[in-house]
């Protein structure tokens, strides 16, 4: 009789772990999926192919697996109740995921949009810190992400790590935002040099600058409404 080969001794490929790290979770079959979350198989039966044995007892059917009970799962060898009961946990934030639905994700019109956001998150800040927007072709934010905190006056800021973050998050353009803790709505002679150097270098990446918005408590200054952007 040929000796089964343990998943670990399998073709890189065909690793489920593996198979995601070179393809994505989507190449995956139901099987492989599930064999991920249990671990490991039986002494017959590699996790991939007993999984596949109790998708068969169900029909192939997530939605039959779904109803399942611990004690019907731990009916199978190699499955216990640690297995049955992640296996119905995941069943379970699939029902919740299809039920919530797709979040709708905020739309950038105006300067007046982008304060409304960050004003509740730099406020009461007693130091710089300066955050970037990034948006979809919608202009519908993707993320805002926290680039440097600094002093009183001021903070280093990486372009580098701005357009890093923006090309990770496939932004097509982005907002900067920072606050001024002493209330001084003007921009500073850095914040300009930071403005021209960010926007040429978004630029070569065909990434969008919209604006660059300071915050204080009440007010704020816009790069894109002062035409200086």
């Amino acid at each position: 009789m040929k000796e089964k080969l343990k998943i670990n001794e399998w073709a890189e490929e065909d690793r489920p772990r593996e198979k995601v790290m070179l393809q994505g979770v989507s190449a995956l079959s139901n099987a492989e999926l599930l064999a991920i979350l249990i671990g490991s198989g039986n002494q017959e039966d590699t996790a991939v192919e007993l999984m596949r044995k109790v998708l068969d007892g169900y029909h192939q059917s997530l939605s039959d697996l779904g109803k399942a009970t611990v004690e019907d799962l731990c009916r199978y060898k190699g499955i216990g109740p640690a297995k049955a009961v992640t296996i119905l946990a995941a069943s379970e934030l699939g029902r919740r995921r299809k039920e919530e639905g797709p979040r709708e994700r905020l739309q950038i019109r105006n300067s007046e949009h982008i304060y409304q956001y960050f004003y509740p998150l730099m406020c009461d800040l007693p130091i710089e810190e300066c955050w970037v927007m990034l948006l979809n072709q919608a202009s519908k934010v993707i993320q805002a992400i926290k680039i440097s905190a600094g002093g009183l006056a001021s903070t280093q800021v990486d372009i580098r790590c701005i357009l890093r973050e923006a090309l990770l998050k496939r932004a097509t353009s982005l907002i900067l935002c920072h606050n001024h803790p002493s209330g001084n709505i003007h921009p500073s002679g850095d914040d300009d040099r930071l403005t021209q150097s960010l926007f040429q270098a978004a630029k070569v990446m065909n990434i969008r600058m919209l604006d660059h918005v300071i915050v204080t408590d009440g007010a704020y200054y816009s790069y894109a409404d002062e035409g200086r952007i």
